[in-house]
């Protein structure tokens, strides 16, 4: 079994932050303190430190026809969980940066992906695959 990964980024506003991995995706939260709060994203554990002048970057890359936000994190779901999510997620109305949709169609790693952020700008992709070994197929 995997490892939990952490990550730690900036927020401009710890209470958007809580309303959006909290109540949105539904992350239970962790230790807190007034500057930085801890949420359980899946399994891993994110915590989003206050700074009030954190905007993020707007870089991307061209992947299979989207540019993809650069820095981004997220998580691989099972397919199921991951058409959950994108569902709840449009009837939140979120805008995405880049909408659900599978990438890679008939080639190695053919996955299930969608692109949005959080208030502060902070990218975040989730995906899926059908098959989990394609998750570093190169052929």
């Amino acid at each position: 079994m995997p490892r939990p990964f952490h990550i730690a980024f900036p927020v401009h506003d710890i209470a958007a932050a809580r309303a959006f991995y909290g109540g949105l995706l539904g992350c239970p939260e962790g230790r807190s303190a007034e500057r930085w709060v801890d949420f359980d994203l899946y399994g891993h554990q994110i915590v989003a430190h206050l700074d009030p002048a954190a905007r993020a970057a707007p870089i991307t890359n061209p992947v299979d026809g989207h540019d993809v936000p650069v820095p981004h994190f997220g998580v691989v779901l099972g397919w199921d969980e991951w058409h959950a999510l994108a569902d709840r997620l449009r009837a939140a109305q979120v805008r995405f940066g880049i909408a659900p949709h599978v990438r890679f169609r008939g080639e190695a790693g053919e996955q299930a992906t969608m692109f949005f952020t959080d208030p502060s700008g902070n990218a975040l992709e989730f995906k899926a695959f059908q098959d989990e070994g394609q998750l570093f197929a190169t052929a």
